[in-house]
């Protein structure tokens, strides 16, 4: 069955994650989105994330853009 866990915000802009997620990239130096989808392939290996909380983890990253990237914003009115 899988866990739900409380989320907020951390170090990395756009990404809202459990506290403990949190603590483990803090601890493994992983302090922007370029390194952590580098090493999103290893999350389960890194003490203190299990598998359903890496899976939630890759989950956010496939929905999360770099704040560089965003060129526009949509604006719903004028389309």
């Amino acid at each position: 069955m899988p866990r739900f866990y409380d989320t907020c915000a951390g170090p990395i802009e756009g990404l809202y994650l459990p506290p403990i997620a949190w603590e483990v990239l803090r601890r493994e130096n992983i302090q922007t989105l370029d390194q952590l989808r580098a090493n999103a392939h290893r999350l389960e290996q890194l003490d203190g994330i299990e598998a359903d909380m890496a899976q939630q983890i890759r989950l956010t990253l496939a929905y999360v853009e770099p704040f560089e990237d965003r060129t526009t914003l949509y604006d719903a009115w004028t389309s």
